[in-house]
């Protein structure tokens, strides 16, 4: 489970004063709530469901699995009849009322492993024209419809609208894009933390950097999302006024690149409490790296995660092999052979299997025999023919 966005939508209601660290424990195994078939995971799913869900059939996607059908079927079915949908439906043949939270986060997220699933058009566009309804006068998503807008939710729709084959310049509100929306949560370059992003303004109205928003609005502001892979090195480094999408990007990976840098991983912290390593929030910030270029330090942190990450992954359930996994991908690197552990049997393992073209049933084998890369073969099959379908896609939510 990606704890970090479970905490999110708990702040999000008023459960929680501030996120949870990525390294608290998954909900019992036992939850309240009964895990349904098709869901991977045996956490509570009251939270992120769909958005767990939704994370491990993209990561499955780019390691060139056809997800099985009950997981696909599982996440269509919690859609609401005006395309939304909630972190999760425990009763989906019910009709949405009132009572349904639905929000962008986890609709933005259906969107995105929808679109890579193939055959779900119809979804995918309910879900779409659901977020341009919602969307706010700045141009950005709030987690909750009406909710003011924030770095996180816009850019999970982003990436949403990217996999969708819509360009986000062209979804508007008040003549203003999300991409119009993001330069007013940049911190100014001669302020403390400047070039990174801030979740959004505090009561006060003061913008305070946060690493998780910084990963999230780089991806946004460079038009992608959860999928993503090595892009061009930026002509820049030097933090200049963020008055475009370009600028906002370059300034965030120039921050994330140096905050990385310093010790390989992130920090978070609940209040009162001493600075931990962030797991789920180090894999983001390799994605985002990743796509803007700066592979270096997302190779550092990369290995970091290789050393440390295997423990907090197995507590944390599907979304952090997801997590990892995509991570691996932004970096073409192995995850069948993720410090000796495979992150590709790990996730798999946690629901029902998905289908495996031939280069995935290899690569099952290789984690045992030859050691052979699982993107060397996808490479190979890719040479050979075969098809694969990639997708682009969007984000999360709040970290004190």
């Amino acid at each position: 489970m990606n704890v970090r966005r479970s905490a999110a939508a708990l702040a999000a209601v008023g459960v929680l004063a501030a996120a949870a660290p990525a390294t608290a424990a998954e909900p019992s195994p036992s939850p309240k709530v009964t895990v349904p078939s098709g869901l991977y995971g045996k956490g509570d799913p009251t939270y992120d469901g769909v958005w767990r869900q939704s994370l491990t059939l993209l990561a499955q996607r780019t390691l060139g699995y056809r997800p099985a059908a009950a997981a696909v079927d599982w996440l269509t079915g919690q859609q609401c009849a005006n395309g939304s949908f909630a972190a999760f439906r425990a009763a989906p043949a019910e009709p949405c009322d009132d009572k349904v939270k639905a929000d962008t986060n986890s609709t933005a997220a259906a969107v995105q492993a929808l679109a890579a699933a193939d055959g779900h058009g119809i979804a995918v566009g309910k879900a779409v024209d659901w977020l341009k309804s919602v969307q706010n006068e700045d141009g950005g998503w709030g987690y909750y419809p009406g909710g003011p807008s924030d770095t996180n939710s816009t850019s999970v729709v982003i990436g949403a609208l990217t996999a969708a084959g819509t360009d986000p310049a062209d979804v508007r509100r008040s003549g203003k894009s999300p991409y119009d929306a993001l330069p007013a949560w940049s911190i100014p370059c001669d302020q403390d933390g400047g070039g990174a992003l801030a979740y959004q303004a505090d009561k006060k109205g003061k913008l305070l950097p946060n690493a998780d928003a910084t990963a999230a609005g780089l991806l946004g502001a460079l038009g992608k999302g959860f999928v993503a892979r090595a892009g061009k090195a930026p002509a820049r480094d030097a933090c200049a006024e963020a008055r475009t999408r370009t600028q906002v990007a370059d300034n965030a990976g120039a921050y994330l690149a140096a905050t990385v840098a310093r010790t390989g991983h992130l920090t978070s912290a609940l209040p009162g409490a001493e600075d931990q390593p962030d797991f789920g929030n180090t894999a983001d910030a390799v994605v985002a790296l990743a796509a803007d270029g700066r592979t270096e330090p997302a190779k550092k942190a990369y290995a970091w995660l290789e050393k440390n990450a295997g423990p907090w992954a197995t507590q944390n359930g599907p979304a952090a092999y997801a997590q990892l996994i995509l991570a691996a991908h932004a970096l073409g690197q192995q995850p069948g052979d993720f410090g000796g552990t495979s992150l590709v049997r790990s996730l798999n393992a946690l629901g029902p299997a998905p289908h495996m073209d031939s280069a995935a049933e290899h690569e099952e084998k290789s984690d045992d025999d030859s050691g052979t890369g699982l993107w060397w073969i996808i490479g190979v099959g890719l040479v050979a023919g075969i098809g694969i379908g990639f997708l682009l896609s969007g984000r999360k939510k709040q970290q004190p």
